[in-house]
């Protein structure tokens, strides 16, 4: 486990680079840079959101995978705001009850171990009318989808460690007690499998 997560993170700009810069750069700062407020990036991978954030006044990093994070320590400097870093996982994020103005998920509820979980936690920390963000593969339709539940576990094993292609992400959201404000999908072909991609916000129900 530990030798394809080392494998994955030194790959992963470089296998991400063309779909980075024609698809997923330009949805990142259009999702991202009017976020102000303390704003916690979930899963913040080897930092591909950090110079999109332009108005927050401070940004923690998690992320659980020591290979990933490394490389994320190494372009902090990207960064226009304060950030700092953090272990923590997404079931566990640091930080007491309603104080985030911010939740950010990117290419990251596809690998959490508990959607809901997660989504639970994200919803603690969120402060009353704070904003969930994401920037997420999810389940296709028809023939996609059949063929996504088809290879749903070796593209978990042999492509991008503990991704599912087939989670459907946009019903959790409105389960975990989201409510979208705004929401787009995109058909990336260039992604193979791991489309159609969607980008929105959402806040979060009285109740959920």
């Amino acid at each position: 486990m530990s030798v394809r997560h080392r494998l994955f993170a030194a790959m992963y700009d470089t296998l991400s680079a063309s779909v980075e810069r024609r698809e997923l750069s330009p949805r990142r700062a259009r999702l991202l840079s009017p976020l102000a407020g303390t704003v916690v990036d979930v899963g913040a991978g080897t930092g591909a959101n950090l110079r999109h954030f332009r108005h927050a006044d401070r940004v923690i990093l998690v992320e659980p995978d020591p290979y990933m994070r490394a490389r994320l320590r190494a372009r902090l400097g990207e960064s226009p705001v304060p950030v700092e870093v953090s272990d923590a996982d997404a079931e566990h994020l640091p930080l007491p009850d309603g104080t985030a103005d911010a939740v950010v998920f990117t290419l990251v509820l596809c690998s959490v171990p508990d959607q809901r979980l997660a989504l639970l936690e994200a919803r603690r920390v969120l402060k009353p009318g704070g904003t969930l963000a994401v920037l997420e593969h999810v389940r296709g339709q028809g023939r996609a989808a059949r063929w996504q539940d088809r290879l749903d576990g070796l593209w978990g094993r042999c492509v991008a460690p503990g991704c599912h292609l087939n989670r459907n992400t946009v019903a959790s959201i409105g389960e975990g007690g989201f409510e979208f404000t705004e929401v787009s999908r995109l058909e990336a072909p260039a992604v193979a499998l791991a489309t159609p991609i969607i980008a929105g916000t959402a806040v979060k129900r009285s109740e959920p």
